[in-house]
C-alpha cells in the first residue's frame, strides 16, 4: 500500500493478489494515516488504535472507528495506475453504510437496554442487515451515546464534542432513544422489561449493555463535598473545575486514574496517587511499564504512596480536608478522585431466569447469547470466551470491545451466525504519549523487550508457554497493529521470533 495525493487529497492506494484499489487514507475514527498502518489480505488496520478496513470496498470490519471510507476508481492503462475521485466525494472523509429503516407493518421488536458503545452498533449493525422492526435503546443517561475514552484525557469536554452520533441520525433511521429512564426488572418469560418510571415495554429480542459504575470507598468522610468519581462528562467537568490550584489526591493506579493525574499536572497545584499494588498498572501491563509510567508522572511532580489505601477522609466545613492513609500517613486534599475499579450495573436481572456469575456479571456464548433465548448481553457487564485465549472465559472493559459485542449481537439476532473473534485493543495516554495494547497478557511468564522503556520507546512483548499472547507499544508504530493482524489471523508469534533482532514482520515504517 502508498500514500498517493489526488487532488490534494489523500488517498489509499493497495494492491491486493494483483487487484488495485484506492480508499480514503484518513482512519475514521481519529483520522490516523492508514499508509502507516498494517495491511494483512484484503484489509488494513489503523496504527493508532486497531480500526479495520476492506481495502477493496473501504467498509469498516473493525471498531473503535465507526464509519467506513470513500472508495475511489482505479483503472490501469498503459501500465500506469489511473485514481479518479469524484469532487463530492472528495470533500468526505467519511461514509455512512448504507443503512435502512423502519418497514411499516413489521411489529418485531429489538429492545437495548444501555445506552453505550455496544448498543449503539447493535442498533446500527441492525439497520445495516435492513432490519425493519423496531429498535428502542433506553439508557438512565441523559444523553445520546458519547465517546466516552474521552473523559479521563480532555476533561473540560463538552457532552457536544463527544457526541458519536446526533439525533437527526436516530431519526433518520428509525432508532427510538428513551433518556432518562432505567430498567428495573426483566420477565424473559413474558419478554417485558420494567422501568422506574412504572412503564412496561415488550420485546423479541433483548440487548443488554447497561455496563458498570465506579466503585464506591467504604470508609469514614466519604459523604464529603468534593469526593469524586469519573463516569460522566458532567463528573469530568466537574472533576476539571474543581481540581484548578488545588491539592488533588487520586486513589487507584488504573488507566483511567493516571489519565487523570496526567491531565491534572499543570492544572492542580499538587496532584498524589494512592495504590494498593507495588506499581501502576502491575496486574495488567506488568512492573516494568508500571515503572516508566510512575517515573513520567513524578518528573512532573506527582507524589505517589503505594502498597497504602485510604482509611479515613477528614473533612472541614463539610468539605475534604486531608486523607488519612492505612500507614498512618495523612495527606492535605481539597478534592478526592476514586477510580478503584467498577461493579457491574446488573441489578435488573436479579430475579430473572439470565444467569449470572458471582461477581454479578454475565456469562455469553461466542454468539453474545446468555442462557435464555432471544437474550444477548454484552460490553463491560459481559463475560465472554476470547478466541485468541482458547476461548477462556473473560471480562474485557475495553471500548472497542464493547462495540464487537454489539455488532455480533445485531448479526446474530439476524440469524447471520457470527462468532465473536476480536483481538483486544486498547491505548492509554499519558503526558500526550500513547501507549498502545493488543492482546491478553493475563498469565504471561515474561516479557520480551525492544527498544528502552527509559527512552520512551519500547515494544514489550508478553509471553506465556513460549508464545506471544499481548503487545504494548510506545512509539512503536505501527507493532501494536502488526501482532493484533497476527493474532486474528490465528498465526503464532514465538518467543524465538519475538527475540530475534529481524523485525521485518511487524512492517515498522
Amino acid at each position: 500500500m502508498m500514500e498517493v495525493e489526488v487532488g490534494h487529497h489523500s488517498v489509499l492506494l493497495t494492491r491486493c493478489e494483483g487487484r488495485y484499489s484506492a480508499i480514503g487514507n484518513q482512519c475514521t475514527h481519529y483520522g490516523a494515516p492508514l499508509s502507516k498502518g498494517v495491511i494483512s489480505g484484503h484489509r488494513v488496520r489503523c496504527p493508532w488504535h486497531g480500526s479495520c478496513f476492506n481495502v477493496h470496498t473501504g467498509d469498516l470490519e473493525e471498531c473503535p472507528g465507526m464509519d467506513c471510507l470513500p472508495c475511489h476508481k482505479v483503472k490501469i492503462q498503459n501500465n500506469k495506475v489511473y485514481v479518479s475521485v469524484n469532487k463530492k466525494t472528495l470533500r468526505q472523509e467519511k461514509r455512512l453504510k448504507s443503512m435502512g429503516a423502519a418497514v411499516p407493518g413489521v411489529t418485531h421488536t429489538v429492545l437495548l437496554l444501555g445506552g453505550g458503545a455496544a448498543s449503539l452498533i447493535c442498533a446500527e449493525t441492525l439497520r445495516q442487515e435492513y432490519f425493519g422492526g423496531r429498535i428502542i435503546m433506553v439508557t438512565k443517561d441523559d444523553l445520546l451515546p458519547y465517546d466516552k475514552t474521552r473523559l479521563s484525557k480532555v476533561m473540560n469536554v463538552e457532552s457536544d464534542s463527544i457526541l458519536l452520533r446526533r439525533m437527526e441520525f436516530f431519526h433518520q433511521y428509525d432508532i427510538e432513544v428513551w433518556l432518562r429512564k432505567e430498567a428495573l426488572s426483566v420477565d424473559t418469560d413474558k419478554k417485558k422489561v420494567t422501568f422506574d418510571d412504572g412503564s412496561v415495554q415488550s420485546y423479541d429480542q433483548l440487548f443488554i449493555s447497561t455496563g458498570c459504575r465506579a466503585k464506591g470507598l467504604n470508609v469514614p468522610g466519604i459523604k464529603l463535598e468534593n469526593v469524586k468519581m469519573l463516569e460522566t462528562p458532567e463528573d469530568a467537568r466537574q472533576i476539571h473545575t474543581v481540581c484548578l490550584g488545588c491539592n488533588v489526591v487520586l486513589v487507584g493506579t488504573s488507566f483511567v486514574g493516571m489519565e487523570v493525574a496526567s491531565y491534572l499536572i499543570d492544572k492542580a497545584s499538587s496532584v498524589t496517587v494512592i495504590g494498593s499494588s507495588e506499581l501502576p498498572y502491575q496486574n495488567t501491563l506488568g512492573p516494568e511499564i508500571g515503572k516508566v509510567t510512575m517515573m513520567m508522572l513524578s518528573e512532573q511532580n506527582v507524589k505517589f504512596y503505594m502498597n497504602d489505601s485510604v482509611t479515613e477522609v477528614r473533612g472541614v466545613d463539610g468539605k475534604v480536608k486531608e486523607v488519612v492513609l492505612k500507614s498512618g500517613k495523612v495527606i492535605a486534599a481539597d478534592v478526592l478522585i476514586v477510580g478503584i475499579g467498577v461493579v457491574p450495573n446488573s441489578e435488573l436481572l436479579r430475579g430473572s431466569h439470565v444467569q449470572m456469575d458471582e461477581k454479578h456479571f454475565v456469562p455469553v456464548d461466542k454468539y453474545t447469547r446468555t442462557n435464555v433465548p432471544d437474550v444477548f448481553c454484552g460490553g463491560d457487564i459481559a463475560t465472554f470466551p476470547l478466541a485468541m485465549a482458547k476461548n477462556k472465559m473473560v471480562n474485557i472493559g475495553h471500548w472497542q470491545m464493547a462495540q464487537a459485542h454489539g455488532r455480533i449481537a445485531a448479526l446474530n439476532m439476524m440469524n447471520k451466525p457470527t462468532e465473536l473473534n476480536t483481538v483486544p485493543f486498547y491505548w492509554t495516554v499519558l503526558l500526550g504519549k500513547t501507549i498502545r495494547y493488543a492482546g491478553y497478557g493475563e498469565g504471561y511468564t515474561e516479557l520480551v523487550v525492544k527498544g528502552k522503556f527509559e527512552d520512551m520507546k519500547f515494544l514489550a512483548l508478553y509471553i506465556k508457554n513460549d508464545e506471544v499472547i499481548a503487545v504494548a507499544s510506545l512509539n512503536y508504530d505501527p507493532a501494536a497493529s502488526a501482532v493484533a493482524e497476527r493474532f486474528i489471523s490465528g498465526k503464532v508469534i514465538t518467543k524465538k521470533e519475538a527475540q530475534s533482532d529481524d523485525l521485518s514482520w511487524l512492517q515498522l515504517s
